[in-house]
């Protein structure tokens, strides 16, 4: 199998690469995270103008018909830069909703508002005690007429304080963990009965919890069948995972050129550091930990592809499961490598390694992961 870039993919690399090393050193990242929300509205119309907020969506919406390569390609550079930007948000998960379960008319609605840059989408998903079950939904979505009442909480939903449209999953029908019974709902984040508590989180990012108060919307609101929503959920997670991975590479990779570059210049006793055999090795091993990251968020890009959900979910799985590994590993030996400033919010080291931990923690940690993934059969 070639693992090697086509040249379209090549030139979207060094295009993004090119974008953010001249507008996202880790001084302009401080001024970002002071803007409303936490990003830049400027660099969201750089990623805009380039057009990378279009290039997951169907040609015919106004997009580039890209796949899981070029996003890999994608989120690799926004991890390499500790992009604030709600891509992930928008254009993963809330685009992967509109591609994979969206009417012509919610496509016409909302893709090339999201391509051009001027809307921002949220997942409302995670509620108390649900942990990562997907199913775990206790908010509820009633019928009205032709319409539908959404009431219930939602937690740490990124980008929820500046999202302009909120993805909902609410329960249509059944109980709390029932795998059917759950809807996927668009609803504007200015509707009336819509609350929102913003907040940053350990990594700069900014997060909201979210209650719906006898929110009404339309027939028009339902995300394809309004009581069989999960699978869709299931597959948008996956694809989300499958981003999240090739990100932390992106961490994990500058995380090991910063410190290598740190210890050839860090003196002790007249002497770089990087001169002692035993922090070579550790470097050595850094490496090799990234690498094997590296292969399995490739893994997990190909297998965002598979037709079969359970050979999908166990592939991704597998490879969320060695990015957590990884990832833990690469930021601890960075941390100590780089000594008492690495525990410094003025070094950027420690702000990789909060990003990798959150990472690791997204929609399922390293432990929750091995049991999902024992439980497909194996792959680890």
């Amino acid at each position: 199998m070639d693992f090697d870039l086509s040249e379209e993919q090549r030139l979207l690399k060094e295009s993004v690469d090119g974008l953010l090393t001249d507008a996202y050193d880790f001084e302009q990242r401080k001024k970002y995270m002071k803007e409303k929300g936490g990003w830049s509205r400027a660099i969201w119309s750089k990623l805009a103008e380039q057009g990378l907020l279009g290039l997951p969506f169907a040609e015919s919406d106004g997009g580039f018909g890209a796949g899981a390569v070029e996003t890999m390609i994608v989120m690799e550079a926004l991890g390499k830069s500790l992009v604030l930007e709600p891509y992930l948000a928008t254009v993963v998960i809330g685009g992967g909703f509109l591609r994979h379960g969206g009417s012509a008319a919610q496509k016409a609605a909302h893709i090339p508002a999201i391509i051009d840059g001027s809307r921002t989408l949220a997942f409302a998903q995670l509620e108390k005690g649900s942990r990562y079950d997907l199913s775990d939904v206790t908010t509820s979505a009633k019928k009205k007429g032709n319409g539908w009442v959404i009431d219930g909480e939602k937690f740490v939903v990124l980008n929820g304080e500046n999202a302009d449209t909120l993805i909902v999953t609410a329960r249509t029908k059944g109980g709390q963990r029932d795998k059917t019974g759950i809807g996927i709902f668009l609803v504007p984040a200015d509707a009336k009965g819509v609350t929102r508590k913003a907040y940053p989180t350990q990594d700069g990012l900014h997060a909201a919890d979210i209650t719906f108060t006898g929110v009404e919307v339309g027939a028009d609101a339902v995300i394809g069948d309004p009581e069989n929503g999960l699978p869709l959920i299931e597959r948008v997670v996956d694809e989300a995972r499958t981003a999240l991975c090739a990100e932390a590479v992106g961490l994990m990779d500058e995380s090991l050129k910063t410190t290598v570059e740190y210890i050839k210049t860090r003196k002790q006793f007249g002497v770089a550091i990087g001169t002692f055999q035993s922090l070579q090795h550790r470097a050595a091993d850094m490496f090799v930990a990234l690498e094997q990251a590296r292969s399995m968020s490739m893994f997990a890009t190909m297998a965002a592809d598979f037709d079969n959900a359970k050979e999908r979910a166990t592939a991704i799985a597998a490879a969320k499961v060695q990015i957590g590994k990884s990832g833990k590993f690469i930021g601890q030996q960075s941390i100590q490598l780089h000594g008492g400033i690495g525990m410094t919010m003025e070094a950027k080291i420690g702000h990789y390694f909060k990003r990798l931990t959150m990472i690791e923690n997204t929609f399922g940690d390293t432990e929750y992961h091995l049991r999902r993934v024992s439980e497909g059969g194996g792959l680890v």
